[in-house]
């Protein structure tokens, strides 16, 4: 099984939460955590549902029966395991 960054993610496509990344030094701790708290946790499907235009952002992303719209830079984060 692959895993790939959920920004990678193209629209209409699903996968399984692996896991979330720590940040690297000079990144937002605040973000990871709010991450996991929202509900990507391992385990949990996901699916990207929309992109926006220009430069693909927001990312509308299916998490459960809630969506959420990340940035790309907070959707590379979130590790996705695809089949």
């Amino acid at each position: 099984m692959a895993t790939v960054p959920l920004s990678s993610l193209r629209a209409g496509t699903a996968g399984t939460v692996a896991g979330v990344l720590a940040p690297l030094p000079g990144q937002d701790p605040e973000l990871v955590l709010r991450l996991i708290e929202i509900g990507f946790l391992p385990g949990e499907p996901v699916r990207v549902i929309a992109r926006g235009q220009p430069g693909n952002e927001p990312i509308a992303v299916r998490l459960g029966h809630t969506t959420f719209a990340l940035r790309r830079f907070e959707a590379a984060f979130v590790q996705i395991d695809r089949p």
